[in-house]
């Protein structure tokens, strides 16, 4: 089993987070690497192994805590951990908390977090496309102010993601954003007739952006062009895979 790929952000300091990988866990297959995707077709003993494993990488003796995720622009704030099987519908999570660990699982979407270091509140957020545009990190924000954080010392990370060089979309999702905002269609160049390629990271960090968020930190990880290293839905279903894993983003707080 190889060591645990672990990036981290310079914006977020030393509050404990880590955006992982696929490298250091225990999945065989299609899945091999550490796969925490409860809603995958891998082994379930190896899924709780690769969590356990990823949140001692980065938070030793923290309690992980996930949701279930849907694409909404939902945010909780969480005091205890929840049971697998009782993981609240949401995308993004917030605590002032010490010992637990916010982790988001993403594929190609993009995990955002959140820190602010002097309020002691951190966040995490899963932005596709879906959540993104209709404001998943907005949400986040608000309830980490609700704790007590300041969104003008708020520092954010956007994590691995699929990028904008591979990620083609329709004249349709291109109508979409430009129906929220005319100013959107920066973030898309033209490709073959009726197609176009999208920028979800550069969107993302415009959103955080225009709600006050004074530093954001794109890491640039294409997951879908890294096949060794990230989870790809999108390159998993090019490649007719049956089955695709899940990669975990985390933050916590001592």
């Amino acid at each position: 089993m190889s060591a645990i790929d672990i990036i981290r952000a310079r914006a977020l300091g030393d509050v404990p987070h880590g955006f992982l990988g696929r490298s250091g866990g225990v999945s065989q297959g299609v899945h091999h690497g550490l796969n925490v995707g409860l809603g995958s077709d891998d082994d379930a003993r190896a899924v709780a192994q690769n969590r356990h494993l990823a949140a001692e990488a980065v938070l030793p003796g923290a309690a992980l805590v996930t949701l279930h995720q849907v694409h909404s622009a939902e945010a909780l704030a969480v005091t205890a951990p929840y049971a697998d099987d009782a993981r609240p519908h949401a995308d993004a999570l917030v605590t002032d908390r010490p010992g637990l660990v916010l982790g988001i699982l993403t594929a190609d979407c993009a995990p955002v977090l959140f820190a602010d270091a002097a309020a002691g509140v951190v966040g995490a957020a899963h932005a596709g496309w879906k959540g993104a545009l209709g404001g998943v990190t907005d949400a986040a924000l608000a309830a980490m102010e609700g704790l007590g954080a300041d969104r003008t010392r708020i520092a954010a990370a956007i994590g691995p993601c699929i990028a904008r060089a591979s990620y083609e979309v329709d004249a349709g999702f291109v109508a979409r954003f430009e129906a929220a905002d005319a100013a959107n269609e920066r973030f898309f160049v033209a490709g073959r007739a009726g197609h176009a390629w999208f920028d979800l990271e550069a969107y993302v960090a415009h959103r955080l952006a225009a709600a006050g968020v004074a530093r954001v930190e794109m890491l640039g990880e294409d997951t879908y062009a890294q096949a060794a290293r990230f989870y790809s839905y999108r390159r998993a279903t090019h490649r007719g895979e049956p089955s695709y894993g899940r990669q975990i983003s985390l933050i916590g707080l001592r």
